[in-house]
């Protein structure tokens, strides 16, 4: 059996990663090694559990008010050991983070080869989202193997000079999530969402966490704070734990009636509050994904992107951050019913379920283990709403 490392850290790398590290557990020829940085801990921890996985071993590098290069500085030098005693052919790892950062240096400073999943992803803006355009770019140059989600991750790769055959096109493996996730019977996952099934208004789910949006926060608050004048709207808040975050976020919002301020939601409970919304209003990656794979018109709260396929496909829009043009596109989608259906009918450009297969196949072919891997192309439909709603109703 192959040893495989798969390094991850926050919770989008494990809602991201998990469906793989099933897929290699029941797969004979590979042994994974989960390795966790614990750079998002609580959050963490609770969504690998969802998937019934645990972690080989966990570094628990987050200290009080560290630095970027403290908390990259600590995965890498904790990585070490575990690389080398473990006997691993082959890292992975995904994303953006400060963990995939370090994971990939780890892997290559040991002559492991570096797979990337969810690879090519480009804004063209190397602060924006800041560190995460850079530590992909910089992933990129150390990888042996380029797991792209879409044409257009693989097109970015390409002109940066990587070899065609080192990439291979997947699909996202978020959707192999949300489509596990959302099958799965589960309530809301907090005690103020429990009627929100017999709430007649429209529901809109809003969130903003990113580095670069911290400076805007009392501008995104100010603009949920507009459109929960509304009577007909519930607005639903899954507030980041970060105190820069929440202080700012909360200085908009508190108190307001029909704004629902929870924790973040385990996992599998967001995907269900996902299902039951009209609107997405978020700055989140996985949010940018999910929201147009359920048929959510979702606006995203940033001026660009380095996942530009749903905003081509019209299931998604760039919406900024300010307070007037936020409330403005909010409230223009809740008026327009022509709108509301273009955005909510679109293709799903990320996936069609099968990610996760195509991630093993290309391991195994990477190593000669397997044939060749048939790409994904887009053009899947929308999962069908409704049949998941069913599912866990």
């Amino acid at each position: 059996m192959r040893k495989v490392a798969v390094i991850l850290g926050t919770r989008p790398e494990a809602i991201k990663c998990a469906p793989v590290i099933r897929a290699l557990q029941d797969d004979p020829r590979y042994n994974p090694l989960v390795l966790s940085t614990g750079q998002h801990r609580q959050m963490l921890d609770e969504t690998l559990a969802a998937f019934g996985i645990s972690a080989d071993v966990d570094l628990g590098v987050m200290t009080d008010k560290q630095t970027l290069s403290q908390v990259t500085h600590r995965a890498l030098s904790g990585l070490a050991g575990p690389l080398t005693d473990a006997g691993v052919e082959a890292v992975m790892v995904h994303g953006d983070t400060a963990t995939t950062l370090a994971g990939g240096l780890a892997g290559f400073h040991h002559q492991i080869p570096v797979v990337h999943i969810e690879a090519g992803l480009r804004s063209g803006n190397l602060y924006s989202p800041f560190p995460e355009e850079a530590n992909r770019r910089l992933v990129a140059q150390i990888s042996e193997l380029h797991l792209a989600p879409t044409p257009g991750n693989y097109a970015n790769l390409i002109r940066e000079g990587i070899n065609e055959s080192k990439i291979v096109v997947t699909g996202n493996t978020v959707i192999d999530a949300l489509r596990w996730a959302s099958g799965q019977a589960v309530d809301y996952g907090h005690p103020s969402l429990e009627d929100l099934d017999e709430d007649p208004r429209r529901v809109i789910l809003a969130s903003a966490h990113r580095r670069e949006s911290w400076s805007m926060l009392h501008e995104i608050g100010a603009a949920i704070r507009e459109v929960a004048t509304d009577e007909a709207v519930r607005v639903v808040v899954p507030l980041h734990r970060n105190p820069v975050v929440r202080k700012a976020m909360l200085a908009e919002i508190d108190g307001l009636p029909n704004v629902d301020i929870v924790d973040p939601l385990p996992y599998v409970s967001f995907c269900r509050l996902m299902l039951r919304s009209d609107i997405i209003l978020s700055d989140s990656s996985g949010a940018e994904e999910e929201g147009p794979a359920l048929g959510k018109p979702t606006l995203v709260l940033r001026d660009i992107t380095e996942r530009p396929e749903a905003v081509a496909a019209g299931t998604a829009r760039l919406v900024g951050r300010t307070r007037e043009r936020v409330a403005a596109e909010v409230k223009g989608l809740l008026r327009d019913p022509e709108l509301y259906a273009r955005m909510s009918t679109a293709a799903n450009p990320y996936g069609d379920g099968k990610a996760t297969d195509r991630v093993v196949g290309a391991l195994a072919h990477f190593f000669g283990d397997g044939p060749a891997v048939m790409p994904f192309v887009p053009g899947s439909r929308i999962l069908p709403a409704p049949e998941l709603v069913a599912s866990v109703a």
